[in-house]
Protein backbone atom coordinates (compact mmCIF):
# COMPACT_ATOMS: atom_id res chain seq x y z
CA UNK A 1 0.00 0.00 0.00
CA UNK A 2 2.92 2.46 1.18
CA UNK A 3 4.64 1.55 -2.08
CA UNK A 4 1.67 2.23 -4.10
CA UNK A 5 0.70 5.72 -2.75
CA UNK A 6 4.42 6.70 -3.53
CA UNK A 7 4.55 5.68 -6.85
CA UNK A 8 1.36 8.12 -7.37
CA UNK A 9 2.68 10.80 -5.99
CA UNK A 10 5.58 9.79 -8.09
CA UNK A 11 3.44 9.78 -11.03
CA UNK A 12 1.73 13.49 -10.05
CA UNK A 13 5.47 15.09 -9.68
CA UNK A 14 5.88 14.12 -13.40
CA UNK A 15 2.63 14.99 -14.72
CA UNK A 16 3.19 18.41 -12.85
CA UNK A 17 6.49 19.10 -14.31
CA UNK A 18 5.00 17.68 -18.00
CA UNK A 19 2.47 20.10 -17.88
CA UNK A 20 4.54 23.26 -16.21
CA UNK A 21 6.96 22.37 -19.52
CA UNK A 22 4.40 22.23 -21.59
CA UNK A 23 2.92 25.64 -20.59
CA UNK A 24 6.38 27.25 -21.01
CA UNK A 25 6.70 25.95 -24.07
CA UNK A 26 3.57 27.08 -25.23
CA UNK A 27 3.89 30.38 -23.93
CA UNK A 28 7.87 30.27 -25.98
CA UNK A 29 6.00 29.63 -28.64
CA UNK A 30 3.15 32.73 -28.66
CA UNK A 31 6.31 35.07 -27.67
CA UNK A 32 8.53 33.84 -30.64
CA UNK A 33 5.03 34.37 -32.66
CA UNK A 34 5.06 37.96 -31.57
CA UNK A 35 8.46 38.86 -32.46
CA UNK A 36 8.36 36.62 -35.91
CA UNK A 37 8.98 39.45 -38.16
CA UNK A 38 7.75 39.38 -41.52
CA UNK A 39 10.29 40.08 -44.43
CA UNK A 40 10.08 41.87 -47.95
CA UNK A 41 12.78 42.87 -50.27
CA UNK A 42 10.93 46.45 -50.26
CA UNK A 43 8.59 47.79 -47.24
CA UNK A 44 6.89 50.98 -48.26
CA UNK A 45 4.87 53.37 -45.79
CA UNK A 46 2.44 55.17 -47.24
CA UNK A 47 -0.49 54.21 -49.83
CA UNK A 48 -0.44 57.46 -51.71
CA UNK A 49 0.86 58.50 -54.99
CA UNK A 50 4.65 58.41 -54.18
CA UNK A 51 4.36 54.96 -52.36
CA UNK A 52 2.14 53.27 -54.43
CA UNK A 53 4.22 54.12 -57.84
CA UNK A 54 7.56 52.98 -55.79
CA UNK A 55 6.17 49.76 -54.84
CA UNK A 56 4.75 48.83 -57.83
CA UNK A 57 7.74 49.64 -60.23
CA UNK A 58 10.03 47.25 -57.67
CA UNK A 59 7.27 44.85 -58.06
CA UNK A 60 7.72 44.83 -61.81
CA UNK A 61 11.61 44.54 -61.19
CA UNK A 62 11.32 41.24 -59.13
CA UNK A 63 10.79 42.71 -55.70
CA UNK A 64 9.13 41.27 -52.86
CA UNK A 65 6.94 44.59 -51.96
CA UNK A 66 4.09 45.66 -49.41
CA UNK A 67 2.51 48.45 -48.64
CA UNK A 68 1.39 49.79 -44.86
CA UNK A 69 -1.61 52.44 -45.17
CA UNK A 70 -4.09 53.49 -42.26
CA UNK A 71 -6.09 55.63 -44.09
CA UNK A 72 -7.83 54.59 -47.94
CA UNK A 73 -5.17 53.96 -50.72
CA UNK A 74 -4.16 56.94 -52.83
CA UNK A 75 -3.19 59.49 -50.70
CA UNK A 76 -4.45 63.09 -50.79
CA UNK A 77 -4.72 63.42 -54.19
CA UNK A 78 -6.95 60.98 -55.10
CA UNK A 79 -9.45 61.45 -51.77
CA UNK A 80 -8.49 64.88 -50.75
CA UNK A 81 -6.80 67.02 -53.19
CA UNK A 82 -6.15 66.86 -56.79
CA UNK A 83 -8.65 64.30 -58.25
CA UNK A 84 -11.81 65.44 -56.08
CA UNK A 85 -10.40 69.26 -56.73
CA UNK A 86 -10.56 68.62 -60.63
CA UNK A 87 -13.80 66.95 -60.11
CA UNK A 88 -14.85 70.60 -58.53
CA UNK A 89 -13.10 73.05 -60.74
CA UNK A 90 -14.82 71.01 -63.66
CA UNK A 91 -18.15 71.90 -61.78
CA UNK A 92 -17.23 75.41 -61.83
CA UNK A 93 -15.91 76.29 -65.12
CA UNK A 94 -19.68 74.33 -66.03
CA UNK A 95 -21.12 77.21 -64.42
CA UNK A 96 -19.08 79.89 -66.22
CA UNK A 97 -20.28 78.33 -69.58
CA UNK A 98 -23.38 78.29 -68.21
CA UNK A 99 -23.23 82.13 -67.83
CA UNK A 100 -21.89 83.01 -71.25
CA UNK A 101 -24.25 80.79 -73.25
CA UNK A 102 -26.89 83.34 -74.00
CA UNK A 103 -23.75 84.87 -75.62
CA UNK A 104 -23.36 82.42 -77.73
CA UNK A 105 -27.01 82.33 -79.05
CA UNK A 106 -28.29 79.54 -76.40
CA UNK A 107 -31.44 80.94 -75.12
CA UNK A 108 -33.52 80.26 -72.59
CA UNK A 109 -33.25 77.56 -70.16
CA UNK A 110 -32.28 77.70 -66.62
CA UNK A 111 -30.27 74.30 -65.30
CA UNK A 112 -30.20 74.45 -61.68
CA UNK A 113 -26.61 73.18 -59.94
CA UNK A 114 -27.14 70.32 -57.02
CA UNK A 115 -23.66 70.75 -54.71
CA UNK A 116 -25.30 67.46 -53.17
CA UNK A 117 -25.92 65.34 -56.81
CA UNK A 118 -22.31 66.32 -57.52
CA UNK A 119 -20.75 65.18 -54.65
CA UNK A 120 -22.38 61.70 -55.15
CA UNK A 121 -21.22 60.91 -57.74
CA UNK A 122 -17.59 62.58 -57.03
CA UNK A 123 -17.55 60.42 -53.98
CA UNK A 124 -18.73 57.53 -56.07
CA UNK A 125 -15.49 57.86 -58.35
CA UNK A 126 -13.24 58.28 -55.40
CA UNK A 127 -14.17 55.06 -53.99
CA UNK A 128 -13.89 53.76 -57.22
CA UNK A 129 -10.43 54.80 -57.55
CA UNK A 130 -9.72 53.51 -53.93
CA UNK A 131 -10.53 49.79 -55.52
CA UNK A 132 -8.52 50.34 -58.77
CA UNK A 133 -5.87 50.69 -56.48
CA UNK A 134 -6.44 47.90 -54.44
CA UNK A 135 -7.09 46.19 -56.90
CA UNK A 136 -3.78 46.98 -58.85
CA UNK A 137 -2.21 46.16 -56.09
CA UNK A 138 -3.11 42.44 -55.70
CA UNK A 139 -2.51 42.12 -59.25
CA UNK A 140 1.10 42.63 -58.94
CA UNK A 141 1.52 40.20 -55.63
CA UNK A 142 2.08 43.46 -53.12
CA UNK A 143 0.99 43.05 -49.73
CA UNK A 144 -1.26 45.28 -48.87
CA UNK A 145 -1.00 46.06 -44.82
CA UNK A 146 -3.56 48.05 -42.82
CA UNK A 147 -2.64 50.32 -40.31
CA UNK A 148 -0.19 52.76 -38.65
CA UNK A 149 3.53 51.94 -39.01
CA UNK A 150 5.90 52.76 -36.22
CA UNK A 151 9.63 52.36 -36.49
CA UNK A 152 11.24 49.72 -33.01
CA UNK A 153 13.93 49.62 -31.01
CA UNK A 154 15.32 46.14 -32.99
CA UNK A 155 18.92 46.08 -34.65
CA UNK A 156 17.63 46.45 -38.18
CA UNK A 157 15.59 48.97 -39.20
CA UNK A 158 11.74 47.10 -38.48
CA UNK A 159 8.57 48.66 -37.95
CA UNK A 160 5.09 47.31 -36.26
CA UNK A 161 1.53 47.46 -37.22
CA UNK A 162 -0.89 46.32 -35.41
CA UNK A 163 0.96 44.22 -33.32
CA UNK A 164 3.05 42.66 -35.81
CA UNK A 165 6.23 43.41 -37.21
CA UNK A 166 7.65 43.48 -40.50
CA UNK A 167 11.50 44.92 -42.30
CA UNK A 168 13.25 44.76 -45.48
CA UNK A 169 17.25 46.03 -46.87
CA UNK A 170 15.20 48.78 -48.14
CA UNK A 171 12.17 50.61 -46.49
CA UNK A 172 10.51 53.97 -47.93
CA UNK A 173 8.63 56.55 -46.24
CA UNK A 174 6.37 57.95 -48.30
CA UNK A 175 3.53 59.56 -45.67
CA UNK A 176 2.73 62.65 -47.39
CA UNK A 177 1.44 65.48 -45.61
CA UNK A 178 -1.88 67.18 -44.46
CA UNK A 179 -3.27 70.50 -43.94
CA UNK A 180 -1.56 72.81 -41.28
CA UNK A 181 -4.06 74.44 -38.41
CA UNK A 182 -4.54 76.81 -36.27
CA UNK A 183 -5.11 76.43 -31.64
CA UNK A 184 -7.14 78.44 -30.54
CA UNK A 185 -4.87 79.51 -27.99
CA UNK A 186 -3.28 81.16 -31.64
CA UNK A 187 -6.35 82.44 -32.93
CA UNK A 188 -9.76 81.85 -30.32
CA UNK A 189 -12.28 80.14 -32.33
CA UNK A 190 -10.07 79.07 -34.70
CA UNK A 191 -11.70 74.97 -34.17
CA UNK A 192 -14.78 76.67 -35.66
CA UNK A 193 -12.91 76.72 -39.29
CA UNK A 194 -11.87 73.64 -42.08
CA UNK A 195 -9.00 72.86 -43.98
CA UNK A 196 -8.90 71.42 -47.87
CA UNK A 197 -9.60 68.07 -46.23
CA UNK A 198 -13.21 69.50 -44.68
CA UNK A 199 -13.78 71.54 -48.03
CA UNK A 200 -14.49 67.65 -49.58
CA UNK A 201 -16.98 66.56 -46.98
CA UNK A 202 -19.22 69.81 -47.07
CA UNK A 203 -22.62 68.29 -48.21
CA UNK A 204 -23.96 71.94 -49.26
CA UNK A 205 -22.87 74.75 -50.69
CA UNK A 206 -22.23 77.27 -48.25
CA UNK A 207 -23.66 80.92 -48.72
CA UNK A 208 -20.78 83.10 -47.51
CA UNK A 209 -17.20 81.44 -47.21
CA UNK A 210 -13.99 83.39 -45.61
CA UNK A 211 -10.76 81.38 -47.18
CA UNK A 212 -7.52 82.60 -44.99
CA UNK A 213 -4.13 81.94 -46.92
CA UNK A 214 -2.48 83.16 -50.48
CA UNK A 215 -1.05 80.21 -51.88
CA UNK A 216 -2.86 77.69 -54.61
CA UNK A 217 -5.13 75.64 -52.44
CA UNK A 218 -6.68 79.26 -51.30
CA UNK A 219 -6.79 80.56 -55.00
CA UNK A 220 -8.69 77.41 -55.90
CA UNK A 221 -11.19 76.77 -53.21
CA UNK A 222 -11.83 80.44 -53.39
CA UNK A 223 -12.54 79.82 -57.74
CA UNK A 224 -14.46 77.10 -57.40
CA UNK A 225 -16.69 78.51 -54.49
CA UNK A 226 -17.03 81.68 -55.56
CA UNK A 227 -17.91 80.52 -59.35
CA UNK A 228 -20.41 77.89 -58.16
CA UNK A 229 -22.23 80.74 -56.61
CA UNK A 230 -21.17 81.46 -52.99
CA UNK A 231 -19.91 84.95 -51.90
CA UNK A 232 -16.53 84.21 -51.12
CA UNK A 233 -13.54 86.69 -49.20
CA UNK A 234 -10.02 85.80 -49.02
CA UNK A 235 -7.86 87.10 -46.26
CA UNK A 236 -4.08 87.26 -47.06
CA UNK A 237 -0.96 88.80 -45.26
CA UNK A 238 0.64 90.59 -48.05
CA UNK A 239 -0.63 92.37 -50.97
CA UNK A 240 -1.16 89.97 -53.39
CA UNK A 241 -1.45 86.34 -53.63
CA UNK A 242 0.37 83.22 -55.26
CA UNK A 243 3.62 85.50 -53.79
CA UNK A 244 6.44 82.44 -54.52
CA UNK A 245 5.06 82.57 -58.33
CA UNK A 246 6.38 85.07 -60.88
CA UNK A 247 5.20 88.50 -60.31
CA UNK A 248 3.30 88.37 -63.64
CA UNK A 249 1.19 85.57 -62.80
CA UNK A 250 1.10 86.65 -58.66
CA UNK A 251 -0.32 90.28 -59.58
CA UNK A 252 -2.66 88.83 -62.48
CA UNK A 253 -4.37 86.28 -60.39
CA UNK A 254 -5.36 88.70 -57.80
CA UNK A 255 -6.37 90.88 -60.10
CA UNK A 256 -8.52 88.18 -61.65
CA UNK A 257 -9.61 86.95 -58.55
CA UNK A 258 -11.22 90.60 -57.85
CA UNK A 259 -12.89 90.99 -61.15
CA UNK A 260 -15.19 87.32 -61.07
CA UNK A 261 -16.50 88.93 -57.59
CA UNK A 262 -13.98 87.73 -54.96
CA UNK A 263 -13.40 90.19 -51.90
CA UNK A 264 -9.82 90.62 -50.69
CA UNK A 265 -8.70 91.39 -47.75
CA UNK A 266 -4.94 92.36 -48.53
CA UNK A 267 -2.38 93.09 -45.13
CA UNK A 268 -4.71 91.76 -42.99
CA UNK A 269 -4.83 88.75 -40.24
CA UNK A 270 -7.77 86.52 -38.20
CA UNK A 271 -7.75 87.63 -34.59
CA UNK A 272 -10.98 85.96 -33.37
CA UNK A 273 -13.82 83.41 -35.01
CA UNK A 274 -16.62 83.24 -32.75
CA UNK A 275 -20.35 81.80 -33.16
CA UNK A 276 -23.33 84.06 -33.65
CA UNK A 277 -26.72 83.11 -34.20
CA UNK A 278 -26.73 83.92 -38.09
CA UNK A 279 -23.46 81.46 -38.59
CA UNK A 280 -19.99 82.44 -37.69
CA UNK A 281 -18.08 86.30 -37.09
CA UNK A 282 -14.65 86.21 -38.27
CA UNK A 283 -12.57 89.63 -36.64
CA UNK A 284 -9.65 90.95 -38.43
CA UNK A 285 -6.70 92.85 -38.11
CA UNK A 286 -5.81 95.06 -41.12
CA UNK A 287 -1.96 96.73 -41.33
CA UNK A 288 -1.62 99.92 -43.11
CA UNK A 289 2.17 99.43 -45.20
CA UNK A 290 2.82 103.12 -45.24
CA UNK A 291 1.37 104.20 -41.62
CA UNK A 292 1.93 100.62 -40.07
CA UNK A 293 -1.63 101.66 -38.39
CA UNK A 294 -3.98 98.67 -37.52
CA UNK A 295 -7.55 98.86 -38.61
CA UNK A 296 -10.43 95.70 -36.83
CA UNK A 297 -12.91 94.80 -38.97
CA UNK A 298 -15.58 92.16 -39.22
CA UNK A 299 -17.09 89.77 -41.66
CA UNK A 300 -20.44 88.69 -40.35
CA UNK A 301 -22.65 85.71 -41.24
CA UNK A 302 -19.68 83.49 -42.56
CA UNK A 303 -21.38 79.40 -42.62
CA UNK A 304 -17.70 78.39 -43.71
CA UNK A 305 -14.03 79.51 -42.72
CA UNK A 306 -11.35 77.62 -44.11
CA UNK A 307 -7.75 77.62 -43.40
CA UNK A 308 -5.43 76.92 -46.35
CA UNK A 309 -2.58 78.42 -44.88
CA UNK A 310 0.05 75.61 -45.92
CA UNK A 311 1.00 72.05 -45.09
CA UNK A 312 2.48 69.86 -42.43
CA UNK A 313 4.86 66.54 -43.01
CA UNK A 314 2.70 63.44 -41.56
CA UNK A 315 5.66 62.11 -39.29
CA UNK A 316 4.33 62.24 -36.02
CA UNK A 317 3.63 58.71 -34.61
CA UNK A 318 6.71 57.04 -37.00
CA UNK A 319 8.96 57.01 -33.82
CA UNK A 320 11.49 58.44 -36.71
CA UNK A 321 14.63 59.43 -34.08
CA UNK A 322 14.41 55.59 -32.59
CA UNK A 323 16.29 54.88 -36.27
CA UNK A 324 18.19 57.90 -36.46
CA UNK A 325 16.40 59.38 -39.81
CA UNK A 326 16.68 63.15 -39.80
CA UNK A 327 14.12 65.41 -40.00
CA UNK A 328 13.99 69.71 -40.47
CA UNK A 329 13.11 71.93 -37.95
CA UNK A 330 8.95 71.69 -39.66
CA UNK A 331 9.48 68.29 -39.74
CA UNK A 332 10.06 67.26 -43.20
CA UNK A 333 12.26 64.09 -43.56
CA UNK A 334 16.19 65.24 -45.08
CA UNK A 335 17.19 63.38 -48.03
CA UNK A 336 19.71 63.58 -50.51
CA UNK A 337 19.13 63.72 -54.00
CA UNK A 338 18.87 59.94 -54.43
CA UNK A 339 16.28 60.27 -51.77
CA UNK A 340 17.98 58.58 -48.92
CA UNK A 341 17.73 59.48 -45.67
CA UNK A 342 20.27 60.21 -42.52
CA UNK A 343 19.94 56.47 -41.84
CA UNK A 344 21.19 53.77 -44.50
CA UNK A 345 18.37 51.38 -45.93
CA UNK A 346 15.55 53.98 -45.20
CA UNK A 347 14.20 56.37 -47.65
CA UNK A 348 11.42 59.15 -48.32
CA UNK A 349 9.48 60.75 -51.11
CA UNK A 350 7.35 63.05 -51.59
CA UNK A 351 5.45 65.77 -49.55
CA UNK A 352 6.87 63.99 -46.60
CA UNK A 353 10.19 65.63 -47.92
CA UNK A 354 8.98 69.22 -47.99
CA UNK A 355 10.23 70.01 -51.65
CA UNK A 356 8.40 70.29 -54.79
CA UNK A 357 4.86 69.04 -53.03
CA UNK A 358 3.41 67.50 -56.65
CA UNK A 359 1.75 64.29 -57.48
CA UNK A 360 4.05 63.82 -60.33
CA UNK A 361 7.22 64.38 -58.45
CA UNK A 362 6.35 62.28 -55.70
CA UNK A 363 5.13 59.22 -58.53
CA UNK A 364 8.47 59.96 -59.98
CA UNK A 365 10.67 59.68 -57.29
CA UNK A 366 9.75 56.51 -56.05
CA UNK A 367 9.94 54.81 -59.68
CA UNK A 368 13.64 56.43 -60.12
CA UNK A 369 14.36 55.21 -56.17
CA UNK A 370 12.84 51.39 -57.35
CA UNK A 371 14.87 51.57 -60.79
CA UNK A 372 18.22 52.36 -58.73
CA UNK A 373 17.24 49.71 -56.23
CA UNK A 374 16.30 46.84 -57.96
CA UNK A 375 17.75 47.69 -62.08
CA UNK A 376 21.20 47.97 -60.79
CA UNK A 377 20.54 52.09 -62.17
CA UNK A 378 22.85 53.33 -59.57
CA UNK A 379 22.34 56.98 -60.94
CA UNK A 380 18.59 56.81 -61.09
CA UNK A 381 16.70 59.99 -59.59
CA UNK A 382 14.65 62.74 -60.35
CA UNK A 383 15.60 66.07 -61.78
CA UNK A 384 14.17 68.59 -59.62
CA UNK A 385 14.64 71.94 -62.20
CA UNK A 386 12.01 72.74 -64.77
CA UNK A 387 8.79 71.02 -62.88
CA UNK A 388 5.53 72.58 -64.87
CA UNK A 389 2.93 72.82 -62.49
CA UNK A 390 -0.22 74.17 -62.71
CA UNK A 391 -2.88 76.09 -60.65
CA UNK A 392 -6.86 75.55 -61.19
CA UNK A 393 -7.96 79.15 -60.89
CA UNK A 394 -10.03 80.62 -63.42
CA UNK A 395 -8.64 81.05 -65.45
CA UNK A 396 -5.90 78.36 -64.96
CA UNK A 397 -1.91 78.91 -64.59
CA UNK A 398 0.56 77.36 -66.39
CA UNK A 399 3.91 77.72 -64.85
CA UNK A 400 7.40 76.25 -65.65
CA UNK A 401 10.92 76.77 -64.53
CA UNK A 402 12.85 79.98 -63.22
CA UNK A 403 10.70 83.03 -62.02
CA UNK A 404 12.05 86.30 -63.39
CA UNK A 405 13.24 86.68 -59.72
CA UNK A 406 15.31 83.84 -59.55
CA UNK A 407 16.53 84.43 -62.82
CA UNK A 408 17.56 87.37 -62.29
CA UNK A 409 19.85 85.54 -59.12
CA UNK A 410 21.01 82.76 -61.27
CA UNK A 411 21.70 84.94 -64.19
CA UNK A 412 22.16 88.65 -63.93
CA UNK A 413 19.33 91.02 -65.04
CA UNK A 414 22.20 92.36 -68.39
CA UNK A 415 22.18 88.30 -69.39
CA UNK A 416 17.97 88.55 -69.18
CA UNK A 417 15.71 89.20 -72.16
CA UNK A 418 12.09 89.44 -71.31
CA UNK A 419 8.98 88.30 -73.73
CA UNK A 420 5.54 89.53 -72.55
CA UNK A 421 2.44 89.61 -73.82
CA UNK A 422 -1.35 90.27 -72.58
CA UNK A 423 -4.48 89.70 -74.91
CA UNK A 424 -7.77 89.19 -74.81
CA UNK A 425 -9.06 85.07 -75.85
CA UNK A 426 -11.13 84.67 -78.85
CA UNK A 427 -13.73 82.78 -76.77
CA UNK A 428 -14.48 85.69 -75.36
CA UNK A 429 -14.66 87.91 -78.79
CA UNK A 430 -19.17 87.14 -77.90
CA UNK A 431 -18.98 87.22 -74.29
CA UNK A 432 -20.37 89.88 -72.35
CA UNK A 433 -17.69 88.38 -69.48
CA UNK A 434 -14.05 88.65 -70.28
CA UNK A 435 -10.64 87.64 -68.61
CA UNK A 436 -7.15 87.91 -69.90
CA UNK A 437 -4.40 85.88 -70.93
CA UNK A 438 -0.98 86.44 -69.92
CA UNK A 439 2.05 85.23 -70.59
CA UNK A 440 5.71 85.40 -70.43
CA UNK A 441 9.01 84.27 -71.66
CA UNK A 442 12.08 84.58 -69.17
CA UNK A 443 15.29 83.98 -71.87
CA UNK A 444 18.94 83.48 -71.12
CA UNK A 445 22.39 84.00 -72.37
CA UNK A 446 23.89 84.98 -75.56
CA UNK A 447 21.35 82.15 -77.27
CA UNK A 448 18.42 83.27 -75.62
CA UNK A 449 17.48 79.53 -73.67
CA UNK A 450 13.82 79.68 -72.32
CA UNK A 451 14.31 79.10 -68.65
CA UNK A 452 11.41 80.35 -67.95
CA UNK A 453 7.36 80.20 -69.22
CA UNK A 454 4.59 81.44 -67.04
CA UNK A 455 0.91 82.15 -68.09
CA UNK A 456 -2.67 82.25 -67.17
CA UNK A 457 -5.69 82.19 -69.34
CA UNK A 458 -8.07 79.60 -71.18
CA UNK A 459 -6.58 76.43 -71.62
CA UNK A 460 -3.03 77.36 -70.19
CA UNK A 461 -3.69 74.12 -68.18
CA UNK A 462 -3.56 71.72 -71.46
CA UNK A 463 -0.92 73.51 -73.69
CA UNK A 464 1.86 74.00 -70.72
CA UNK A 465 3.14 70.14 -70.81
CA UNK A 466 4.04 70.07 -74.23
CA UNK A 467 6.22 73.52 -73.74
CA UNK A 468 7.59 72.02 -70.65
CA UNK A 469 9.11 69.29 -72.60
CA UNK A 470 10.85 72.16 -74.99
CA UNK A 471 12.00 74.06 -72.44
CA UNK A 472 13.34 70.62 -70.65
CA UNK A 473 15.14 69.68 -73.87
CA UNK A 474 16.80 73.35 -73.47
CA UNK A 475 14.93 75.09 -76.49
CA UNK A 476 15.92 78.60 -77.65
CA UNK A 477 13.62 81.73 -78.17
CA UNK A 478 14.58 80.54 -81.78
CA UNK A 479 13.08 77.31 -81.41
CA UNK A 480 10.08 78.53 -80.29
CA UNK A 481 10.41 81.76 -83.33
CA UNK A 482 11.32 79.06 -85.75
CA UNK A 483 8.01 76.53 -84.96
CA UNK A 484 4.86 77.51 -86.84
CA UNK A 485 1.84 78.64 -85.44
CA UNK A 486 -1.33 77.04 -84.84
CA UNK A 487 -4.32 79.21 -85.33
CA UNK A 488 -6.45 80.41 -84.06
CA UNK A 489 -5.51 79.37 -80.67
CA UNK A 490 -3.94 81.47 -77.39
CA UNK A 491 -1.06 78.93 -77.88
CA UNK A 492 0.72 80.80 -81.09
CA UNK A 493 1.37 83.93 -78.95
CA UNK A 494 3.80 81.60 -77.55
CA UNK A 495 5.61 81.42 -80.95
CA UNK A 496 4.95 84.83 -82.14
CA UNK A 497 6.00 87.15 -79.20
CA UNK A 498 8.54 89.82 -79.98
Amino acid sequence: MAITIQFTRLQLSLFKQRLSLLISCRLLSRTMASETVNRFDFLVIGGGSGGLAGARRAAELGASAAVIESHKLGGTCVNVGCVPKKVMWNAAVHAEFAHDRADYGYLGGNSQFSWHSLKTKRDAYIGRLNQIYLGNLNKANIVSIEGLASFTDDAEPTVEVGGKKYTAPHILIATGGRPSVLSDAEVPGANLGITSDGFFELDTLPKRCVIVGAGYIAVEMAGILSTLGSKTSIIIRQGEVLRNFDSLISANCTKELEKSGIEIWRNSQVKSVKKTQHGLEVTLATRDPETKGEKIGTIDDVDCLLWAIGREPNTSGLNLSQIGVKTDERGHIVVDEFQNTSRPGVYAVGDVCGKALLTPVAIAAGRKLAHRLFENKPESRVDYSNIPTVVFAHPPIGTVGLTEEEAIKSWGKDNLKIYQTSFTPMYHAVTARKSQCVMKLICAGTQERVVGLHMQGLGCDEMLQGFAVAIKMGATKADFDNTIAIHPTSSEELVTMR
